[in-house]
């Protein structure tokens, strides 16, 4: 099916913050606090409360150099999608 969802509002969100708590807990995915605080940015971008809360959690566990390459990571997807 196509990924309908990846434009605006609340179902991006979502889809945006599922991605992010993959990547947080290892969920069929290994765990990357850099994809995760990528994916929280992103989906928090889209509208998500959660998703700013949980990206907060997760930046208290990483290095700013960790921070900085998930900002970049999350501007590069935006910038490309």
């Amino acid at each position: 099916p196509e990924m309908v969802a990846l434009g605006e509002g609340p179902v991006a969100a979502d889809l945006f913050y599922e991605l992010g708590m993959r990547y947080s807990v290892g969920n069929s995915v290994p765990t990357d606090l850099v994809a995760a605080h990528k994916w929280f940015n992103i989906a928090a971008l889209k509208g998500s409360q959660d998703a700013i809360r949980l990206r907060q959690e997760i930046a208290a566990s990483m290095s700013a150099a960790e921070i900085a390459a998930a900002q970049r990571a999350a501007r590069d997807w935006l910038t490309a999608h």
